[in-house]
Formats: structure tokens, C-alpha cells, sequence
């Protein structure tokens, strides 16, 4: 008796640790293989999964006395097979059969080509529900005897284990792979707007994308110069992706949406204990760019220490995070835009005039919408299929009678941006008919009723503008964000207008009362 418990627990040990010992459910097979040979009759273990939904017994993975093997074969169930399966406690967990004679194993032997055999079958059954079998086979008739019986009911539970591991493990590595395609495929839709997709490129911005197509292939840093909302983070995009570096990352950043003291460590990235609040080491997005391309967009707001360092980057490749006493490498193709006159600022020492001639290698301006209004029906249609798709809408609605007429005869002071505004809203109150832009294609001076008049004083630039923001603010109410708010009235990035009011002295938030 004790030799019989001795022999059924090292049984027991050694298969368990075999069948559950790998991921790969073929190399668990051919290491279990190799050790039940050695007890009892054995030419093949066979690992089945049966899909319930299909009513078929899937064989995953077998091992001979050649290797363990992944297999994909599929056999179709008669129905009574079927409930019999289905139905896991009202029949035994392990049988000894001849494969002739198994109403459920003999189609499976057919399909796998098997000659008379001899099968132990595990009925492997996790939380109540039948998954699968586990089966050895030795090549003719009875090879298994009720001792060999015995011993395969000892390792029911493991097999099951060992199945259910590996279906996880399959499921959550199909996963694993789908979340990668999706984020490839992502990438590659938010960066598609290149090349020959660009909306206009074979018209207002013909001669923009020559520029592109010249320069792209090369490492000389850019300037991208426009009016806002005239699309010059789309050619960004598109300089990045007829690029060497378009496998490599492509990092924005928009230069005036970031605070004064945050913008030198968010580029260059700090040391542990460089200021405070710096509980550890932080990586800069110059950092994060290297081997691939860093947009700088609003370049002209760059306070003049990260200006500094941001020559040194362009003439070395190098730079220290905040804090930091080491020089780091970087291999970053540096492409900069500005809504501003650069060469203006230069010469009001606002900009260095260095840097300028740095990042001004290769320019490209942008013209504004107004100047290329042969583009403004490609980009309603492009705009109409894209705020379909993101409100998951099943029909494209289509510009009324006149509506396209209308829409070229306005000059679009906020540019492209100011169009898919228009666009978006359009189709929110068109309930799927047609697209009427009677209330958006309008002047800024007809809804803010402006009227210029002379002073004796002579305004600075600065309290003409602080003047304009207030008139803005005032017809929205004091909202910045969102449809109809001051940012989309000036055809400005929020994040810009609210910098800009901070630097002029304009409350905002809670300070401010523009009822």
C-alpha cells in the first residue's frame, strides 16, 4: 500500500510539473511525454479545447517521440457527442477506451489520421464547465490497463490548470497584439495628412508642398510661419512623415501654452532635487525626440534662458536636464512655428538673432485661408466626413443651395480652424439635412459691433491688442474655450489667449466679470 501511494505521488510530481511547467503548451507536452513513456505505453499526447459555440473539439498541441507540436485542426461534434460534453458531471472525468469504439474521439482520430488505438481521456472541467481533454494514446488495441487507468485520474487536475493557463495566456497574447496593430494603425491616422493628402495640395498649397517635398528627406531645421489656424502643425506632420525619421517619434509642443518656469524643465528635463517638487529624475521631450523629430510650435514665445539653451541644442546636439552637470546627446531634427514676424521681434531684441538664423534655415509660410479660397470646397468635404465619423454618423449631410458660395466670399479670419468650427456646427444643428452656415460664415466686426476711433494719445501695439482681447471677451461673455468663446472668435489656441491676456494684464477665470 505505501508503495502503491509512493509510485501514485511522485506520478502525480512529475507530470504536474511538467504539463504546467511552460506557457508553451507544446514544450509542456513533449516534456510531460517524455516522462510518461517511461511508466506506461505511450505514442502520442494529445491537448484538445472544445468550443462550445461552434460545437468542435479543437486540437491545440500534441507531442510524439519526435517533438511537441502546435496544431490547429478542427473537428465537428454530432450533437449527441455534444450534450454529452456539455453536460461534465453526469459522466465520468477519465475513461480508457479503443478509439473505434468513442463516439467522441473517433471522428477525432479519423481527422488526425490515427490507426487503432488505445486512448486514457481526461475530461478537463474548470468551475463546473467542461474545456477540453487531455488524452494519451498508444498505437493498437487495450494497451491500458486499470493501473494505467489509476494514474492518469491522478493528474485530472493539473491538465485542467494547464489548459486553462495556456487559453489565457493565447487570449491575453491575441490582445496584446490587436492593442498593438490599433496603435500602429492610430499613429498612421492621426499622422495621415501627408504627402499628396494634404487638403489643397495640388492647389493654394501647391507650393507649399514642393517646399515640403524638398526638405523633408533632409535634417535642416524648419520654420513653418502662418496665420493661426492656417494648418502649420498638418505640415509639420507631414515634413515628419517624408522624413528618415518618420519610424522615429515626433514630439509637439506648444511653446506658449506652457508657464515660464515649467517650460525649461518640460523641454530639457530636471535631476532629483533640482528645485522643488522635484521628488525624482525627469526625462525632457528633447529627450523623448531623440532619433526623431520635435515640433516647437508659437517658437517665438520661448523666454530668452530657454532660447539659450535651445541654440546650444541646435549647434552641439547637447544639453543638461535642470539640475544636471552632464552633458546628454540628442539626434533631434528640429521644426518650429510662429504666427509672429520673427525678423520683427529680432529686431526689437525679443528674439535672439542667432537662434533666428538657426531655426530659419529652410522657412515655409503658410498662406491664410483667405488667399487660397480654391481649397475652401475640398476642406467642407474633408471636414464633413471627418465630424461624421467622430459623431458616428451614417449619412454625410451636404452644403444647402448657395451655402458653398457663401462660404467663399467670406475672408476666414481664424483660418482653417475658424472652417471646421463652422463645419462641426453645421451638421450639430442640421438633424441631417442640409448644411446651412447662415450664423457662422460672419465678420467678427458684425458681431462685436467694432468701431475704431481716433485719440489724441497714440496706442502702443500692446493696448491696441489689450483693447481688441476685451471687446472679444465682452461679446463672449467671458467665456475663452469652446463654440462662440473669445479663443475661436480670434481664431486663437486657448491656451495662447489665455498667455497672451496674462501678459498684458487682462483678468480671466473667476477674476474677471464680462457680463
Amino acid at each position: 500500500m505505501i508503495i502503491r501511494e509512493n509510485q501514485d505521488s511522485i506520478f502525480f510530481r512529475e507530470v504536474s510539473i511538467r504539463i504546467c511547467g511552460s506557457l508553451e503548451i507544446q514544450k509542456a507536452l513533449w516534456m510531460c511525454f517524455q516522462y510518461v513513456r517511461q511508466v506506461m505505453p505511450l505514442d502520442e499526447l494529445h491537448m484538445a479545447f472544445y468550443d462550445q459555440a461552434l460545437g468542435t473539439m479543437k486540437t491545440i498541441a500534441y507531442a510524439d517521440r519526435e517533438a511537441g507540436r502546435i496544431s490547429s485542426d478542427d473537428t465537428p461534434l454530432s450533437l449527441p457527442s455534444r450534450k454529452e460534453l456539455e453536460d461534465p458531471l453526469s459522466y465520468p472525468r477519465v475513461r480508457r477506451v479503443n478509439s473505434s469504439d468513442d463516439p467522441i474521439s473517433n471522428p477525432v482520430g479519423r481527422q488526425r489520421g490515427w490507426e487503432e488505438s488505445s486512448l486514457l481521456i481526461n475530461r478537463l472541467i474548470i468551475d463546473g464547465r467542461y474545456i477540453g481533454a487531455f488524452v494519451a494514446r498508444a498505437i493498437g488495441k487495450d494497451r491500458y490497463t486499470e493501473e494505467h487507468l489509476h494514474l492518469w485520474t491522478l493528474i485530472n487536475e493539473p491538465a485542467a490548470v494547464a489548459l486553462a493557463n495556456y487559453l489565457q495566456f493565447r487570449e491575453v497574447s491575441r490582445l496584446k497584439d490587436l492593442l498593438a496593430d490599433d496603435k500602429s494603425f492610430l499613429q498612421t491616422e492621426l499622422r495621415k495628412t501627408f504627402g499628396d493628402q494634404v487638403v489643397g495640395a495640388d492647389l493654394g498649397l501647391r507650393q507649399v508642398m514642393k517646399q515640403v517635398r524638398q526638405v523633408a528627406p533632409l535634417p535642416s531645421p524648419v520654420l513653418i510661419s502662418g496665420e493661426t489656424g492656417t494648418g502649420k502643425e498638418i505640415i509639420a506632420n507631414t515634413i515628419h512623415d517624408l522624413s528618415k525619421r518618420k519610424d522615429g517619434p515626433l514630439i509637439k509642443v506648444n511653446c506658449g501654452a506652457i508657464p515660464e518656469t515649467l517650460i525649461d524643465s518640460a523641454l530639457f528635463g530636471h535631476e532629483k532635487g533640482a528645485f522643488t517638487g522635484a521628488h525624482e529624475q525627469k526625462r525632457g521631450l528633447f529627450e523623448r525626440a531623440d532619433g526623431g523629430t520635435i515640433f516647437l510650435d508659437e517658437v517665438s514665445e520661448l523666454p530668452p534662458a530657454v532660447q539659450v539653451r535651445l541654440l546650444r541644442v541646435l549647434q552641439e546636439k547637447e544639453f543638461e536636464r535642470v539640475g544636471g552637470i552632464n552633458p546628454l546627446r540628442v539626434d533631434v531634427r528640429i521644426v518650429s512655428a510662429t504666427n509672429r514676424d520673427l525678423s520683427y521681434l529680432v529686431e526689437q531684441k525679443k528674439f535672439r538673432e542667432d537662434l533666428y538664423f538657426r531655426l530659419t534655415v529652410f522657412p515655409i509660410a503658410v498662406p491664410p485661408l483667405r488667399e487660397r479660397k480654391s481649397d475652401i470646397p475640398a476642406l467642407i468635404d474633408h471636414f464633413i466626413q471627418k465630424k461624421c465619423r467622430e459623431m458616428g454618423l451614417r449619412t454625410l449631410p451636404a452644403p444647402g443651395a448657395g451655402m458653398i458660395d457663401q462660404l467663399m466670399a467670406y475672408d476666414w479670419p481664424g483660418n482653417v480652424r475658424e472652417l471646421e468650427n463652422a463645419v462641426e456646427r453645421a451638421i450639430i444643428v442640421s438633424n441631417g439635412k442640409h448644411l446651412i452656415f447662415n450664423d457662422f460664415a460672419r465678420p467678427l466686426s458684425a458681431n462685436l459691433r467694432y468701431e475704431p476711433h481716433i485719440e489724441n494719445d497714440l496706442l502702443s501695439l500692446g493696448q491696441i491688442e489689450a483693447r481688441h482681447i476685451r471687446l472679444v471677451l465682452e461679446q463672449a461673455k467671458g467665456k475663452i474655450n469652446g463654440p462662440g468663446g473669445a479663443a475661436e472668435l480670434l481664431g486663437l489656441n486657448a491656451g495662447t489667449l489665455r498667455h497672451r491676456m496674462k501678459k498684458l494684464g487682462i483678468p480671466f477665470g473667476r477674476k474677471a466679470d464680462y457680463r
